[in-house]
This record gives C-alpha cells, structure tokens and sequence, in this order.
C-alpha cells in the first residue's frame, strides 16, 4: 500500500481530495502535533513513500530516516521549509501547488485593508463592548497599492485593486511587463515605490535572501499613514523595526499573516498595538484553495506511480 505522509494539517479533507485518496487506496498518515517541533513526523517517516508538507521543514535530516521517500511535494507554494538540494542528493524530485491558493491569499490581503482603512476590529470591538466609537477611515479608491513580488498571488491582487479603483506599483526581479502593461501598473524599484504607496503587500518567498527584507531604514521610506501587510513569509519583516515605527507615528498600520515562530510570542510590543492586526497564517486557508492545492498534489503523485515526472517538479533539471 502506498502511504502518504503529511504535516499539513488541511492535506486530505476538503471537497473531493478524500475521497481520491480513498479511490487509490493511499495510507495517508497526520503528522499535526502541534506539542512536537517535527508533528510526529519521525515516527512515520521512515515507511513514507510520499511526503506532503505544511511548514514542518524537512531537512538532510529528514531524509536521512526516509529510506522508502519516492517524492516531497509542499502543500501549498513556498518551498523555503524545504533542502531541495537535500532532496536532489536522494533523488527524490519536488513539487508544489504553484497558483492553487492565489485567490484565497490576494482577497485576504484585499480583507486587511478594509479593516486597516474602515477600522474594522475596532469598531466591532467597540460596539461588543457596549461602547460606540464612530472613528472616520479612509476609502481604498484612488489610493496606491504597492505589491512586492508580482506573481501568481500579486497579480491577482493587482485585478482586485484596479476593480477597487486603486493605483497599482509593484516590484519584482523578474516582472511580467506583459500584465503589468495590460493593467496599468507600473513597475518600480523597492524604495520608489515604498515611498509611494498608501498600502504595501508582501508577496515573496521566505529564506535567507528575503530576510529582513522590510527593516528601519526601508519604514522610514514609507509615508507615516501607509499600512504594510505580510502576507509572505514572518522572516521579510523585522517586527521589532515594525512595532518602533508603529509606537513612533511613522507607520499608518501592520496587518501581518506570517511570524518567524508559529505561533508568536505574543509578549512582543506590536501584539498590543491598536493598529496592528494578525491572522494565523490563514492566507490560503479557504475550502477553495485547501482542495485545488490538495488535488494538484494527488495529482503529481499519481504521475509519480505511474513513472512519469510532473511538469510542476522544482529540481527536474538538477535530477537529470
């Protein structure tokens, strides 16, 4: 029997995900312990032919105990909790979901700058609280929205912001000007277009290159009304810079979705900040995106049963 290993707690239970699990006749083994740092995963790894991950890293390690692992495929898009070089060194090729949540994430981000503009949480707070505290916010139309990294998820944003009537810049190393010309965005360096935006979304991967990639000196490029929001990964930010800036008057408002360590200590100075706002890393968290990235994984292991090698394999090249 095939067994499916997984350390992602949405893997194999919505819409019609289950029941192809059941139709192969797959073993699909949790691996969710939120009291263990790897989610039990060192039990089971060992009889794993499949892995599918959530944010549980896998690592040389990892691999060292997965004498029966035929592939590791990642739940989801960022792949930065994974040694994919460890991988090629075992031959196990990598997949993801690219585009599988790129709704669900871009119209969280469009829900956290309603509440940042129209001081959602406060006011129901306030009205729950048998109070009435009518504060006056801002409307998002003809503001600018600043999207870091235009891929699948920020080019989705981007069509909701032009529907909203917003101005749209983005920034990205390697740019669809295609799109960007299509929709009227225009495309700048980093610090131009913090300097420019009421509202930034963070839409890059994680791992050493992007660290800290938002710190002091790039806030103070940022207008003392505009809001950030990571939607990325908890490492682009340096919180600490962050909370400074928001005590300081120098930030307008932080709606995060992504901590170094999940979940975050909460003794941090921004978890008390009336304008400061956090979901727990729930950006793909919609029936929606939980069963297409479930499906597109099901997917790629089939191919893999089959001996053929899924267009979605990251280290194809590498493994030759």
């Amino acid at each position: 029997m095939t067994v499916v290993l997984t350390t992602s707690p949405g893997f194999g239970k919505h819409g019609r995900v289950p029941e192809v699990i059941a139709r192969n006749g797959w073993e699909l083994v949790r691996c969710i312990d939120t009291t263990r740092p790897d989610g039990g995963l060192s039990d089971h790894i060992a009889r794993a032919h499949y892995l599918v991950v959530g944010l549980v890293p896998v690592t040389a390690q990892t691999l060292q105990q997965a004498s029966s692992l035929k592939a590791v495929l990642k739940h989801g898009v960022g792949v930065d909790n994974i040694d994919i070089p460890a991988c090629t060194a075992a031959g196990l090729p990598v997949m993801n979901t690219p585009g599988a949540n790129a709704d669900a994430v871009a119209e969280l981000a469009v829900g956290f700058m309603f509440s940042l503009a129209r001081n959602i949480p406060a006011g129901h707070a306030s009205v729950t609280s048998g109070g009435w505290d009518r504060k006056v916010g801002t409307q998002l139309g003809g503001k600018v929205l600043g999207i870091v990294g235009l891929g699948n998820i920020g080019k989705r944003l981007a069509r909701m912001a032009v529907g909203l009537g917003m101005q749209v810049v983005a920034c990205d190393p390697y740019p669809d000007r295609d799109f960007a010309a299509e929709w009227g965005i225009t495309l700048l360096p980093l610090d131009e277009l913090l300097a420019q935006a009421d509202y930034v979304s963070l839409h890059v991967f994680g791992g050493a290159g992007n660290a800290a990639l938002i710190n002091a000196d790039k806030l103070a490029l940022m207008k003392p009304t505009a809001c950030l929001m990571n939607l990325a990964r908890g490492e682009v930010v340096d919180l600490d810079a962050v909370a400074v800036a928001l005590e300081a008057g120098r930030l307008g408002g932080v709606a995060l979705d992504a901590f170094v360590a999940e979940p975050p200590d909460i003794t941090h100075p921004i978890f008390s900040h009336p304008r400061a706002l956090f979901m727990p890393h729930s950006g793909a968290d919609t029936r929606e995106a939980v069963e297409n990235m479930g499906l597109m994984v099901c997917e790629d292991i089939e191919s893999l049963i089959a001996g053929q090698r899924p267009a979605r394999c990251l280290n194809a090249k590498d493994l030759g």
